[in-house]
């Protein structure tokens, strides 16, 4: 072996052994990915895989946050091969190889429960597929809602998001007859759901929820929603998720912060409905720019109205010495 290879690699082995501390060290480009998939099972454990494209350098390739475990290096032929660490599993050191390298390990410790709802909060600035459990077919992405249906998964490009998915969650259906016709609406959802009402001549939909923060997805017949509608939680309007409209049904998602009742109204009916300020804009641009005019206007009749009254008083008071002089003159 040359004397410049052998230099080369003490000083790599060096560079390799700094501690934790030092880990934002780079001691060389970062590896080109061509994919990074997050592989989430039936038990939700999560398994990653990246393939790193073939350089004849070495490359750094960062690891997802988390906890690391049962990492592993290999060509894509399945040879194992040596690779060195940036702190504690922070990333690696690629060395050069003529064939692409695949990287995997387990993630844990990222994937939180809360409310029957599995959450993962994700960075990553790589272009990142997420594979889901077969039981999972809708998927959240920062609060909005993602119908998966025949896909295994997502690709998040640039990907920073809160995730969240639940698995077996419960389907309660109601058996509806509108217009001599037999309907089914499905509403699914961990919290308890009960008094649920249709009525016939407005086309309002009502039920109570019993539980804080949790997802509700109905999927309604479009024969049964008027043209356009709004979702209430007791009498307040909330913000909602209307999407995938097939035609013949749409999803209709909500997430409650509290238990109350849910009603699903024509928007027509609803203009005396208190509005949750939370979701509906306080001023609208326009208005705004009212406001502003109007203030101007104001202000600027203000300031004329002081300045109209000083000339006047300076007017006045100087009748008044004039009044004054002539009278001392009579005198």
């Amino acid at each position: 072996m040359k004397i410049k290879q052998i230099g080369f690699f003490i000083i790599l082995l060096f560079i390799i052994a700094i501690p934790t501390v030092y880990a934002q060290v780079s001691i060389g480009e970062e590896a080109k990915q061509k994919t990074v998939n997050v592989i989430i099972n039936e038990l939700n454990q999560i398994h990653v895989v990246h393939e790193v494209i073939a350089a004849n350098s070495p490359k750094q390739l960062q690891l997802i946050d988390g906890l690391v475990s049962n990492l592993s290096v290999t060509d894509v032929e399945g040879d194992e091969k040596q690779f060195g660490s940036i702190g504690d599993n922070d990333g690696i050191i690629i060395f050069p190889s003529q064939k692409n390298i695949v990287v995997q390990y387990d993630l844990e410790d990222v994937l939180v429960l809360k409310n029957n709802v599995w959450t993962l909060d994700f960075r990553y600035l790589q272009t990142t597929n997420f594979i889901f459990p077969n039981e999972v077919d809708l998927v959240f992405v920062n609060d909005k809602p993602v119908y998966l249906g025949e896909k295994k998964g997502i690709a998040c490009h640039g990907c920073q998001m809160i995730l969240e998915y639940s698995i077996n969650e419960p389907k309660i259906l109601k058996n509806i007859k509108y217009d001599n016709k037999d309907f089914l609406i499905e509403i699914r959802s961990f919290a308890e759901i009960d008094e649920f009402n249709f009525e016939q001549l407005t086309k309002r939909i009502n039920f109570h929820v019993n539980g804080e923060n949790q997802f509700l997805t109905l999927v309604v017949p479009l024969q049964l929603l008027p043209e356009s509608y709004d979702v209430l939680v007791d009498n307040e309007r909330i913000y909602f998720h209307g999407y995938i409209n097939n035609g013949t049904h749409v999803w209709i998602n909500v997430r409650s912060d509290t238990t109350g009742m849910v009603s699903i109204v024509d928007s027509k009916n609803t203009d005396q409905v208190n509005p949750n300020m939370r979701d509906l804009p306080l001023v609208s641009d326009i208005n705004q720019n009212i406001i502003v005019l109007l203030g101007v206007i104001i202000i600027v009749g203000v300031i004329i109205t002081i300045f109209i009254m000083k000339k006047k008083s300076s007017v006045t008071s100087k009748d008044i010495e004039d009044e004054h002089t002539q009278n001392a003159d009579e005198i």
